[in-house]
């Protein structure tokens, strides 16, 4: 890859943040973090202001405790907001009740996590089937098919998870995300558990899934390896945005992250 964009400071001026270049997915207004109260009250976001383009591949960077995954979890309405606004679509879901979180989540996001999640006594067309099953829906047979075609598991759908590597489990993980046709897809350490050569394989499945597919992927890493299959990098640090990085590659994410290391850098 040789992309050489430059990279741009994000906006601080508090104005409604705008995605790079096209229609929005999901955006977050000043959206603040706080958890627990007193002495024990910690700031994991700090007034973020972020959106998401619509078919495109955004990797969230940044170190241990730089409020990546709080960001993710909130956007995904996997975890509540104390200030703030975060939308997908044209859905606020701050003040959603848990039975209205739900279904959107459901029937609105894909999730790829760290761990595989699969049920030991489903095959992988069943386990990449589960969720619309148990939403009562039909999958789309064309879509299904053509997601199965983009992570490679064509001759692996009559295996259990037992009968399959982290690799593979990984992608069945990825199509069951998939294969409901989500609006937005969000993937939290994908790679962890994987070795190189496994990861780079789903690395690039998420990634043929936005340019085959037409999808929206939003991925947490740490990895500047990971990060250089997206179309974008967002970098955060105790909390805060604090830097935008279009066409982003390995080398340029390892150097702009060794940079804010070396200056204890916290803020735009």
């Amino acid at each position: 890859m040789s992309h050489e964009a430059p990279v741009p400071h994000t906006d601080s001026t508090g104005s409604t943040p705008e995605a790079p270049g096209g229609e929005v997915a999901a955006r977050a207004v000043d959206l603040t973090k706080v958890y627990g109260t007193g002495e024990t009250r910690v700031l994991a976001l700090d007034q973020v202001s972020v959106a998401f383009e619509k078919g495109r591949f955004t990797a969230i960077m940044g170190p241990s405790g730089s409020g990546k995954s709080t960001l993710m979890h909130c956007m995904a309405g996997l975890d509540s907001i104390s200030a703030g606004s975060a939308r997908l679509g044209d859905t606020e879901l701050n003040g959603l009740n848990d039975r209205r979180l739900t279904q959107l989540r459901r029937d609105r996001v894909g999730f790829v996590f760290q761990t595989f999640n699969l049920l030991p006594t489903l095959n992988a067309l069943e386990n990449i089937t589960l969720p619309m099953g148990i939403a009562g829906t039909r999958p789309d047979r064309e879509w299904l098919d053509q997601v199965i075609s983009t992570v490679g598991l064509r001759d692996r759908l009559k295996h259990r998870p037992a009968q399959l590597s982290g690799g593979q489990q990984q992608r069945v993980a990825v199509a069951r995300a998939l294969a409901g046709r989500p609006e937005i897809v969000f993937a939290d350490e994908p790679t962890g558990n994987l070795d190189s050569r496994a990861g780079a394989e789903i690395l690039g499945f998420l990634r043929d899934s936005v340019r085959e597919l037409g999808q929206t992927v939003v991925m947490v890493t740490h990895d500047p390896v990971a990060a250089g299959y997206a179309d974008r990098a967002v970098f955060l640090a105790d909390g805060r945005v604090v830097d935008d990085m279009p066409a982003p590659t390995a080398e340029r994410v390892l150097e702009h992250m060794k940079r804010y290391d070396a200056r204890g850098h916290t803020g735009p």
